[in-house]
C-alpha cells in the first residue's frame, strides 16, 4: 500500500466547519489523503464543543467513520483540564492551540481580537507569545501544536519571519522538543521556511494540517508537505496519529 498524507487538523459542523463529518471524509479520500477531524472543545470560541458531555457525543460520531478522531483545544480555556482519562483516551489524537497569550500583568491577548492594549508593542507581544507557548508545552497534554505561527489580527501584515527571530524560534522549538509536541505545518497559517527546518532539525516531528473548514479547503496539504520535503523530511517520518500514537492519558 501506497503512503498518504493525514489531514490532521480539519473542522466540522460539530464546530466551525461546513461540512458534515461524512461529507469531509468523503471530500478529504477524494484527494488523495487520509481524513481525520479535530474540531474546537473549548469554552471560549464561539462555535464548538462546550462540555464533556459535547465531546463525548462528538467521539461517539467519530467512532463510526473511517476518520483519525482529534479535537482542537484552547491552551487558555479549560475544558481539555475537565475530560476525564475515558474521555481522553478515545482520541487518536489531540491539537492544542494558542489563541489567547498571556501578558505579564495577567491578562490575555487574543488572535481575533480587534485592538491591542495600549503600550504593546510587537517585540513586547512575542516575548509573551514565547513564554505561553513554554507554558503550554510544559503542561498542556497534546500531540500537536496548531498553527505556530499564527498571529493576532493587527500583527499579520507584518513579516513573521522577523516577528519570529531565531532566538524565539530557539526556544519554541526547545519547548515542543522536550515535551514531544509535533509542530503542525499549516496551510492556512503558514510558516516560514527557516522556523520548519529549525523544529525538524531538533528532532521536532512534523504534522500536516490544513485547518479546513469548507469543502475546498480540507485536505488541502500541497503547501505543508511541499514544505515538510523541501527542509528534509521523509514522508513516513511525518506525524500520523495511526502510526506514531498519541501521549499518554495521566
Amino acid at each position: 500500500m501506497s503512503w498518504e498524507p493525514i489531514d490532521c487538523h480539519a473542522h466540522t459542523v460539530f464546530s466551525d466547519g461546513a461540512l458534515t463529518p461524512e461529507a469531509l471524509v468523503a471530500t478529504v479520500r477524494a484527494r488523495g489523503v487520509r481524513p481525520s477531524i479535530a474540531d474546537h472543545a473549548s469554552h471560549d470560541v464561539a462555535s464548538a464543543l462546550k462540555s464533556v458531555d459535547a465531546v463525548r457525543d462528538y467521539l461517539a460520531v467519530l467512532e463510526t467513520l473511517p476518520v483519525g478522531r482529534g479535537a482542537e483545544f484552547c491552551w487558555h480555556d479549560t475544558l481539555w483540564r475537565e475530560l476525564p482519562p475515558s474521555i481522553v483516551s478515545q482520541f487518536t489524537h489531540r491539537v492544542g492551540s494558542l489563541h489567547a497569550i498571556a501578558l505579564g500583568d495577567g491578562s490575555w491577548v487574543h488572535m481575533f481580537q480587534r485592538h491591542l492594549p495600549d503600550g504593546l508593542t510587537p517585540d513586547l507581544y512575542m516575548d509573551a507569545h514565547v513564554a505561553t507557548l513554554e507554558a503550554f508545552a510544559r503542561e498542556m497534554p497534546v500531540d500537536i501544536l496548531a498553527h505556530p505561527t499564527l498571529l493576532p489580527l493587527s500583527y499579520r501584515t507584518l513579516p513573521i519571519e522577523e516577528l519570529w527571530t531565531e532566538p524565539r524560534e530557539a526556544r519554541a522549538v526547545a519547548a515542543l522538543a522536550a515535551a514531544g509536541i509535533a509542530f503542525e505545518i499549516s496551510n492556512r497559517y503558514r510558516p516560514h521556511a527557516r522556523f520548519v527546518a529549525r523544529a525538524h532539525a531538533a528532532g521536532v516531528r512534523l504534522a500536516l494540517g490544513s485547518d479546513g473548514h469548507t469543502a475546498d479547503q480540507v485536505g488541502d496539504l500541497a503547501f505543508p508537505l511541499a514544505t515538510a520535503r523541501a527542509v528534509g523530511v521523509d514522508d513516513a517520518a511525518l506525524y500520523d496519529p495511526f502510526v506514531h500514537g498519541s501521549r499518554p492519558v495521566h
